[in-house]
């Protein structure tokens, strides 16, 4: 049996580290594909090096483009890949648009796909996100969950039980394995911050930065903050090209920076006060952390990280804010309950998965 796992962008590559190491050690054979849809030099290179990845070995460098042509790219030259290599199974990992094209790819040519990251829903079709989740998924014959919303979501859509596998979070498992890493380093003095004495902030969904008032007004929200606390904002290129082009200024208290390694951003994560954000990692991050989360969004498809863990949406505007750092600075907020199957296993439990799914093919 022959694997393909396919990465794209810098969530992938968390997802897919630890199953590619459980490959290895039991000795099943496996090839990386990058497809390059991430290229930046701290949200790929390094990424493999921290990750302690192997070099991929085939590289697509689709870079970017609209959503339309960078899934169309993929497919094209995954397609040749999948031809000239074979693979008995292809496995994907998240939501990005490399994860459904790669997806599509293979089961268009009779190869079975495993997902990972599978069955989280936002309920909201207007995330590009939220509708390569659903084509996936219903693309995939093993569907590897991280919590119960997703098997009941799957279980909701049709999906057989028997492709649901309910594993844990892969992600944990590499955040547990680098964290002590990650914090060794003390990042914060880079940015002359003291642990549990700033901020941390990430904005990148289209929904909060292609529309000018909206980023205007998130702007507003964190200066509230930043007036109270120090902000770090490692800036999202898109972000960034959002905010000159509109002449957006950053609040006085809020310092910008380059994307950051997955080390670095880690360690600065794990000392935050508070973290800001719109991504959905983090808010899974931060609940295995012990970090309050303000999540700028009206949806989650991570309802466990607000359940079991640290998270909560929260409207982004100055009051709101406000009210919750005075309740996190004065102790009221929840605290991390370890969600099911976060125990740094969840890769093992993939690949025992995929060995039994090989053995009943034979």
């Amino acid at each position: 049996m022959l694997i393909c796992n396919v990465v794209g962008a810098r969530p992938n590559y968390m997802k897919i580290a630890p199953i590619v190491h459980a490959l290895d050690r039991r000795g099943l054979a496996h090839f990386l594909v990058h497809t390059g849809q991430h290229y930046d030099e701290n949200m790929s290179r390094v990424l493999f090096e921290e990750l302690e990845l192997p070099k991929p070995d085939v590289y697509l460098g689709v870079g970017s483009d609209t959503h339309a042509r960078q899934t169309a790219r993929v497919m094209m030259d995954f397609e040749k890949v999948c031809q000239d290599r074979r693979p008995d199974l292809v496995m994907v990992a998240g939501d990005v648009n490399s994860t459904l094209a790669a997806a599509l790819t293979a089961a268009k040519l009779g190869i079975p796909v495993g997902h990972v990251e599978a069955g989280l829903r936002s309920s909201d079709r207007t995330m590009p996100e939220e509708l390569n989740r659903i084509v996936t998924d219903h693309l995939s014959e093993m569907l590897f969950t991280t919590e119960e919303s997703g098997n009941e979501n799957l279980r909701r859509e049709g999906i057989p039980d028997e492709w649901i596998h309910f594993v844990g979070n892969c992600m944990v498992d590499t955040l547990l394995r680098r964290r002590e890493a990650a914090v060794s380093g003390a990042p914060w003095k880079e940015f002359e911050l003291s642990p549990g004495g700033y901020a941390l902030l990430t904005l990148h969904r289209p929904s909060n930065v292609d529309v000018k008032v909206t980023l205007q007004s998130l702007m507003r929200a964190i200066a509230a903050v930043a007036a109270r606390l120090p902000v770090l904002f490692p800036v999202h290129p898109r972000t960034r090209n959002r905010m000159m082009e509109w002449e957006i200024a950053p609040p006085d208290g809020v310092q910008l920076c380059d994307p950051l390694s997955y080390l670095t951003f880690l360690g600065l994560m794990a000392k935050a006060q508070l973290v800001l954000t719109d991504s959905g990692g983090i808010q899974e991050e931060t609940t295995v952390l012990d970090v309050p989360c303000l999540t700028l969004r009206r949806n989650t498809e991570r309802p466990i990280t607000i359940t079991c863990g640290t998270n909560q949406l929260t409207e982004p505007e100055p009051q709101a804010l406000v009210r919750s750092l005075e309740r996190i600075r004065a102790g009221d907020w929840p605290k991390n309950r370890r969600p099911p199957l976060w125990d740094g296993r969840a890769s093992e439990r993939v690949v025992d998965v995929i060995q039994n799914w090989a053995a009943s093919r034979l």
